[in-house]
């Protein structure tokens, strides 16, 4: 038997038909959707840019009108003032207790109430239930503000923890909503099995169903966390003691005392806001995956 030629030109397309579909599939390019989300893009990194810019001018070059040009000379100084004008390690620590304490209490209670109304849904009490925690979605804390202060004063819960119980509690809904997508989507099988073997109610859930829930653990404990790190109207009106407060609230300093002091607010608002792009950036893929995870019933 000859050998194959392999500069002949059958052997040299055969060669490269292969390549001819990847090139069409790299080719199609959908560049109204890519313009589109170029632009969006450009909405987060304007700002973005025009914040690290500002944070790094002096006082006179912050209120020269031109918010895009860059900061020359270097100015770092702009930190350590913003570092002292508001306490920045106690109202961080303020801030990351309370919104700790807020993922905590979100995935434990939204896990609990979210496989109790799946797996009991042919009661009415539990399908009634969970209609009750969607339509709290629509009721914005504003309007049971005055309440709201009032209870938490009567009860002594006027501090950081009471306004971590209610980032919890206004959580609840829109988290449930998400467990019971995702909890679904898991069989009742693994269940039945387990309880075949003898493992109760709360052994199920602990060793079954919440190792199953880790994607949507993170997506619920991620929009726990910001929620509860960039708000500012629950903790300015729930925490009495000044020297307790959240750094949002801290930062509010800049739109009055300090209203001109431009390149100091914006070197406090980007050291408040390194933590939740921190965290947004590592756990972005979990977010995603919990997500359509949870959209999806096998």
């Amino acid at each position: 038997m000859s050998a194959i030629d392999t500069r002949s030109p059958a052997t040299a397309a055969a060669r490269t038909a292969p390549d001819k579909p990847r090139r069409r599939r790299l080719e199609r390019v959908n560049w109204p959707l890519t313009v589109i989300l170029a632009l969006a893009s450009l909405t987060v990194l304007v700002p973005l840019y025009v914040t690290v810019a500002m944070a790094f001018k002096t006082s006179g070059q912050a209120v020269d009108g031109n918010a895009l040009s860059l900061p020359t000379p270097f100015n770092p100084a702009s930190f350590a003032e913003a570092w002292a004008l508001t306490r920045f390690p106690v109202s961080f620590t303020v801030s990351l207790g309370v919104a700790a304490l807020t993922v905590v209490a979100t995935l434990l209670l939204s896990s609990f109430a979210s496989y109790a109304i799946v797996r009991n849904w042919h009661r009415r009490f539990f399908r009634w239930s969970f209609v009750y925690l969607l339509a709290a979605m629509f009721l914005p804390f504003p309007v049971v503000a005055l309440p709201q202060i009032k209870l938490t004063a009567m009860i002594s819960l006027d501090n950081p923890i009471g306004v971590a119980i209610l980032h919890a509690m206004f959580q609840l809904s829109f988290s449930v909503l998400l467990y019971s997508a995702f909890l679904r989507s898991i069989p009742v099988e693994l269940e039945e099995s387990a309880r075949i073997d003898g493992a109760s109610t709360w052994q199920i859930f602990w060793r079954i169903i919440l190792p199953l829930l880790g994607p949507m653990n993170a997506t619920v404990g991620i929009f726990a966390f910001l929620a509860s790190w960039n708000d500012f109207m629950m903790p300015s009106l729930i925490t009495a003691d000044p020297g307790l407060q959240t750094l949002p609230v801290v930062q509010n300093i800049f739109q009055s005392q300090f209203g001109t002091n431009y390149n100091v607010a914006f070197a406090s608002y980007l050291m408040a806001m390194a933590p939740t792009v921190i965290v947004y950036l590592f756990a972005q893929r979990w977010v995603i995956s919990g997500v359509t995870q949870g959209a999806v019933k096998s």
